[in-house]
This record gives C-alpha cells, sequence and structure tokens, in this order.
C-alpha cells in the first residue's frame, strides 16, 4: 500500500493553502495592514476560519530593491504575533533569512521556516533548521531583495533554477536536514522577469524530479500586470486565482497567497468539476 506523502505534519492529499501575514510597514501589496500586532494576529486567525492551513509570518519585507531589516526589528514585530497564532492552535511558519529570528519564531511556536534564501543568507540558518527538526520551504532567489532585479540572466530559466535548487537541498541534506521535511519554491518573480516567471509555471513538472513537494507563491505578483494591464497588487485577485489552479494543475502542493478565502473556495471548484 503506497504511504501518503507528508510534509510539515500535513498530508499532501490535496492543495495546502498557506495565509500570507505581513507584519511590515512596506510589503509590496499589504505594507503596514498588519504592522500592528493585535491587527496581525486577527487577520491570521480570520485566515485559519477561512481554512488556511499554514499563516506565513514576516517581517521583513523582501520586494525588489527593499532595504534589509534588522534581525532585532524583525523578531520585535513578529514575534508576539507568533505566540498569538502559535497558542490558538495555529500552524505558523516563518519568512525570514535571519537565523536567530528562525531559533526565536520557532521557540515562541513557529513550525515551518520559509526562507526566501534557501537557507544560503545566513550560515546559521541550515545549522538551526537542523537542531530544532522543523520543516523548511528553500527559495530560489539570486542575490538579495535590494540586487535581484539585476541578476535575471538565465541560459534555461527552468532547469538553471532546477539545478540551483538541487545545489541548496544538498546543503540543507549536508546541514543534517531530513529529505522529507524540505519543500521548495521556485521563486515566482526574484530575480525572474514576467516571462521567466510564466515559463517556471508552464514548466513545473520539470521541478518534481527533485523529490519535494513544491510550494508556489503568485498572489498578487507583478507578472500579472505585463498580461493584464493592471498595475495595483490588491486588484490582482482574478489574476492570482488563475495563475494558482494552473500551478496546482502543474503539481504544485501548497499556495502561498494573500487571498484565504477566495482560493479556497476556487480551489474547491476547480476540483469539483474535475473530479
Amino acid at each position: 500500500m503506497m504511504m501518503m506523502r507528508r510534509w510539515a505534519g500535513l498530508s499532501l492529499d490535496r492543495a495546502r493553502v498557506m495565509g500570507v501575514l505581513n507584519v511590515t510597514p512596506d510589503s509590496f501589496s499589504d505594507g503596514g495592514d498588519f504592522l500592528d500586532p493585535g491587527a496581525a494576529i486577527a487577520a491570521g486567525l480570520a485566515m485559519g476560519e477561512a481554512g488556511a492551513d499554514i499563516i506565513d509570518v514576516g517581517g521583513e519585507s523582501t520586494r525588489p530593491r527593499s532595504d534589509p531589516t534588522s534581525a532585532a526589528e524583525e523578531q520585535a514585530r513578529i514575534l508576539p504575533v507568533i505566540r498569538g497564532l502559535a497558542g490558538a492552535g495555529l500552524c505558523v511558519s516563518i519568512d525570514t533569512r535571519h537565523a536567530s529570528t528562525m531559533e526565536a519564531a520557532l521557540e515562541a511556536g513557529a513550525a515551518i521556516v520559509n526562507d526566501v534564501s534557501a537557507l544560503s543568507h545566513d550560515p546559521g540558518a541550515a545549522p538551526v533548521v537542523a537542531a530544532r527538526g522543523c520543516s523548511v520551504v528553500l527559495m530560489h532567489m539570486r542575490g538579495t531583495p535590494a540586487t535581484m532585479h539585476a541578476e535575471s540572466h538565465y541560459d534555461d530559466v527552468v532547469q538553471d533554477v532546477r539545478r540551483e535548487l538541487s545545489e541548496r537541498i544538498a546543503a540543507a541534506h549536508r546541514a543534517g536536514i531530513a529529505a522529507d521535511r524540505i519543500a521548495i519554491d521556485p521563486g515566482i518573480g526574484f530575480a525572474k522577469k514576467a516571462g521567466q516567471s510564466m515559463e517556471l509555471l508552464r514548466r513545473l513538472p520539470e521541478l518534481s524530479s527533485l523529490g519535494c513537494p513544491i510550494l508556489v507563491g503568485v498572489s498578487r505578483k507583478s507578472f500579472m500586470a505585463t498580461v493584464t494591464g493592471e498595475p495595483e497588487p490588491r486588484r490582482r485577485l482574478p489574476g492570482s486565482l488563475a495563475a494558482g489552479l494552473f500551478a496546482l494543475s502543474r503539481g504544485a502542493a501548497i499556495l502561498r497567497v494573500h487571498d484565504v478565502a477566495e482560493t479556497i473556495q476556487a480551489i474547491r471548484v476547480w476540483l469539483a468539476i474535475s473530479a
């Protein structure tokens, strides 16, 4: 009998939804909305009530050309929120590049580390994840959020991303992180132009050979503006739903989204029609 695949305590027999909760003043589509801890906790609880499987809490903006945030400031923003959400029984991930923030967030109740640098930014990151035995998302990005716009030169974007993610998976294994704790994220919009992001989505099955669950974040991303002409991220919900369902059809296991209730409704209808 085939064993059902699991990651971060979740069975992957159905699409999973990760809700985005940016506790920042400057994130690209919702900066400042949830900087107050009370507002952030309320928003996270609402996402959980709407059906989110994971709440992804971040205290540093990683939008293109963004400036770095100190680990101390990042932790001041996110730790009260993580304690509130984890204390309410929600599965929380910490979106950070900093080892000290990972450690503090896991101590506060987070269960997953989601690192846009795939544990390459901070030399202490992989040892923290290995020692804590938590699950981790390794995202593909080149450079830093401040410089990645100049790093979008690829011979073949899909094969280059696949190779670079493979290298980060191997580094995680060397650090002692078990294979079944790793998920990968192709990093839509991170060091990728619009056409490259769409090519990654079209050829997403080519990443499945890496053997890890695939998490995809397309919600409100700027590549949609080239297709729709919509400059305002908050008005890209229809495009986000279309791209998210397409990613699921190509093998994504988890969608990282801002609009949880709408995404779950779209998934349910899509699955019912597809059954």
